[in-house]
Formats: C-alpha cells, structure tokens, sequence
C-alpha cells in the first residue's frame, strides 16, 4: 500500500469494470480521484463508499465542456492532477463492412477515441505547467490485431488509441509528463453482454460466465480480471514507471503471444497420424 500516496487521478468509466475495481485500488494505494461516468447512483455509492479521497461527477466524456470541467474539478478539489485514466468506453457495432451504420459508427469513435483525445487534451496544461504526470488510455489487443473483438470498428477505435498515445508521448515526454496505454484481454467484465445485445443490467451479470469460457483462451488459465488491468495502471500511474513512456503495456496472459503449446502439440499428433494413415 502507499505506492500512490500524494497523487490525485482523474478516472472516466468508473461506474463498472474495470474503472470501478480501478477506483478502489488507487484510494487503497493513497490516490486522492475524481471519478466520472454516466450512472449517477453507481457513480455516487462509490463515492460514498470510499470516503473523502474520492469525488464523483457524472460525465459524458465525448462532450468538450464537461470533460473540461471533469480534469478542473481535480484541480480545484484536490490541488493537481498526477494520473489520468481515459478508461470509458463500450461497444461498437458487430458485423461486417457492409452492414455498418455511419451513425454508429461516429458514436462509437466519439466514445473510444475522442474521449481520449479530450482528457489528454485538457489534462496536458496542468500536467505541463507541473512538469509531470502520467496519462494512461485504455486500449485493447483488439486495436494491435484483427479478430479479438466482435467489432471491426471496437477494433479500428482501439488501435487509433494506441497510435494516439504514442504521438501524444511524444509530444508531452518534453515536459515530463508521460503517456501509455494499456491493451487489456479477455477480462471478465459487462462489455462483452453489452457487445452481444444485453442490457446494462443484465451484462453487468455475466462476468462469472466469462470467467468460465476465457479460462482456457490463454497460457495462463484463467480469464483477465478487472484487478488485472487496476494494477498495472497502479505502476503507470506512479513513480515506479518514472522512465516508462509511449508503451502499450499488454496485459492478456499470453492470448496474442502465438498458439497454446497443448493445442500445438495437439495439431502435431494430429499431423502424426494423417501420416502414418497415407503411409499404411
């Protein structure tokens, strides 16, 4: 504990998921965060949950104005800001090219990438005048290779975040202000119900069920957890990754690291015995 001690972040999507487990993993670390979502009550009972060290304000972070207000009240509360985690998001449109609607389409890059592009945007004169920082934006494997989600444009969205941050790095590294991102896997959250046409409600109950199908996807066997992706934004966030810039930290236990090895050895056997079938 104590490894964000004296740090103030800003986290968007906090209501769920990931940024809700991120939420009170930092205040538990010593952060002092201001959290945003859409869902006043839920936004609300976790404020209220973690006390003094946290304030809630309802946000729709593909507006300009409120995103703004959203990085001053940090300020204004708190005194700085040290950590921004653009983690708000949700799903894309599923099927192909075809079918594809342009009003969706929009409303999704608004939600995945121009949310992120906000935050750093009014983050970056607060973090510059402080000569320091970190902002971290939520990728995905997704946005580094085709076929991890059940939407091309999730997947477009996500791989303009990853190049977004990078550029953005580069700019903002001059003033000490660092940014990365990180490129989640299967973790067991609501996303995937809502992908698939659940309610909010009723995807916000399905994370046993992903944990059960993703727990052989990887090496490692067990599906991603929310606390996954809370931790590795914990050392982003803090001291620890002081010389960390322009990363895309993939936290996927090995899914896109190539084919499982029993699966591998499997085909070969499988091979093995097309062989000796042809030869007999």
């Amino acid at each position: 504990m104590g490894r964000l001690d004296g740090k103030v972040a800003v986290i968007t999507g906090a209501t769920s998921g990931i940024g809700l487990r991120t939420a009170e993993i930092f205040v538990a670390e010593g952060a002092k965060i201001v959290i945003a979502g859409r869902r006043v009550p839920e936004g609300e009972a976790l404020a209220n949950k973690l006390g003094g060290s946290c304030i809630f304000r309802q946000t729709d972070v593909t507006i300009e104005e409120q995103m703004r207000s959203l990085i001053e009240l940090a300020v204004e509360k708190f005194g700085r800001i040290d950590c921004l985690f653009n983690n708000a998001g949700g799903p894309a449109q599923t099927g192909g090219i075809e079918g594809l609607e342009v009003a969706r389409f929009d409303a999704a890059m608004a939600t995945l990438v121009r949310s992120v592009m906000l935050g750093m945007k009014h983050a970056a004169p607060y973090m510059k005048k402080q000569g320091s920082g970190s902002i971290i934006n939520n990728g995905s494997i997704a946005g580094r290779l085709a076929g991890f989600s059940s939407s091309i444009v999730y997947g477009a969205a996500k791989a303009a975040v990853i190049h977004l941050t990078k550029c953005v790095a580069m700019e903002l590294g001059e003033s000490g202000v660092r940014v990365n991102s990180i490129s989640p896997g299967a973790i067991a959250t609501g996303i995937f119900g809502k992908a698939l046409g659940l309610s909010t409600d009723a995807a916000e109950k399905t994370p046993a069920v992903m944990r059960e199908v993703y727990k052989t996807a990887q090496p490692i066997p067990r599906a991603g957890l929310p606390d996954d992706i809370a931790y590795a934004a914990v050392f982003l966030a803090s001291d620890e990754s002081s010389f960390v810039n322009g990363h895309d930290l993939v936290v996927d236990g090995a899914i896109t690291g190539g084919r499982n090895w029993t699966q591998q050895q499997q085909g070969y056997v499988a091979l093995r015995q097309a062989f000796d079938q042809n030869a007999g």
